[in-house]
């Protein structure tokens, strides 16, 4: 009998204790609560387990990709969507806050007939933002798997060149108007006058303009790029002294790899307003030489000098077959040759000068054709 009103004692000790009131609730309340984000957490981090020790498993020996691909889109909002919602509730049948009262200390009332409580209704309208949030994210990730399955096949099919610069600026859009409307949907669920809100952006959409006036420059300057096609990534151009080849054309600026190694980034705005050198869309490289004879050479080696560089170059299989050659100076201490050539398209054009000068070197050696130098002769009287 004893033992069984102790244990009565210690039970009312016990509910006694649960039921002290901290911030409003009971310990009790905040135990439950805490136990409701704590299995939140863990219920998120088992289902990450699954999908990762046995989902993707079983995706992987399909014959689609497209089911690995969604796992791997899906896993993480759907932890975290686990997660909100354990918060949500464990928040939610909390008292947070007091009711709001008038000025005659009456309780004010909502339109749902309830106690108006701010710090409930701000935990409420931002769990739901959260949540609206988390599921627009889910949304961007299917629609961007599906893009990669299905639209990004048909674009690498395809021979031009266009939709493959165009597909990462669209794609980003799509991300981007997904997003936007997920805001507004979250807002708007959220309590917020979201037509007010619109209206008010556009009261200062005047001074935004202006102050986005080269944002939006580069916008148009990027669509000019896609619709003129002046270049498209991979070629090499030289803009304003950068020269390089093209990585990235985005809606806003290129990126451009200079010969350097070095990542450039270029708003598409000027691309508008200066000249771009394509490089890559050359038919044949032109190159230059001048080469410098002494004077002691005869007429008839300057003929046989110039009969060699033509056959030279012509025999030469990466060079095109116009050559023009000619004795075009009388230097302080040196006939000169201009020799111009053209070499192939997209050939190393530095590895067929190297040949061809070597050749013109062993070619001049072995017939006796002396090159100048800087010399000066003095004669003292």
């Amino acid at each position: 009998m004893l033992y069984s009103q102790n244990n009565i004692n210690t039970m009312e000790e016990i509910n006694a204790f649960l039921s002290q009131t901290f911030y409003q609730n009971t310990l009790l309340d905040w135990a439950i609560s805490f136990g409701i984000i704590l299995g939140a957490v863990i219920l998120a981090k088992i289902t990450y387990w699954i999908i990762g020790r046995f989902v993707k498993k079983v995706t992987a020996k399909t014959k689609t990709s497209l089911d690995d691909l969604l796992v791997d889109k899906l896993e993480e909002p759907v932890v975290y969507a686990i997660a909100i919602i354990g918060f949500f509730w464990a928040f939610m049948r909390l008292s947070l806050g007091s009711p709001e009262l008038d000025i005659e200390g009456h309780l004010l009332i909502g339109e749902n007939g309830e106690a108006i409580n701010h710090v409930q209704n701000f935990f409420s309208h931002a769990f739901t933002i959260i949540f609206t949030l988390n599921i627009t994210w889910l949304v961007v990730r299917i629609v961007d798997a599906m893009i990669t399955e299905y639209l990004m096949p048909i674009i690498e099919r395809s021979e031009s060149d266009l939709d493959d610069q165009l597909m990462p600026t669209i794609r980003k859009v799509f991300k981007l108007i997904l997003w936007t409307f997920g805001i507004i949907i979250g807002l708007n669920n959220a309590g917020f006058d979201v037509a007010a809100l619109i209206a008010g952006l556009g009261i200062g959409g005047l001074a935004f303009a202006l102050a986005a006036k080269d944002t939006v420059q580069n916008i148009f300057g990027g669509i000019m790029i896609f619709l003129d096609k002046p270049f498209k990534p991979k070629d090499r151009i030289v803009i304003n002294g950068i020269d390089g080849s093209v990585e990235e054309v985005g809606i806003r600026s290129t990126r451009i790899r200079t010969l350097a190694g070095r990542l450039v980034t270029i708003p598409n705005g000027q691309f508008n307003d200066n000249a771009i050198e394509n490089v890559t869309n050359e038919p044949s490289r032109k190159v230059s030489t001048n080469l410098g004879l002494t004077y002691e050479t005869s007429p008839d080696q300057m003929e046989k000098s110039m009969a060699y560089l033509r056959e030279i170059v012509q025999s030469h299989d990466l060079t095109e077959e116009k050559v023009t050659i000619g004795f075009n100076s009388w230097g302080d201490f040196a006939m000169g040759i201009l020799l111009i050539y053209y070499v192939k398209s997209g050939e190393d054009s530095l590895a067929v000068q190297t040949d061809i000068n070597m050749a013109i070197l062993r070619k001049f050696n072995d017939n006796g054709l002396e090159f100048a130098y800087p010399t000066q002769t003095i004669y003292k009287k």
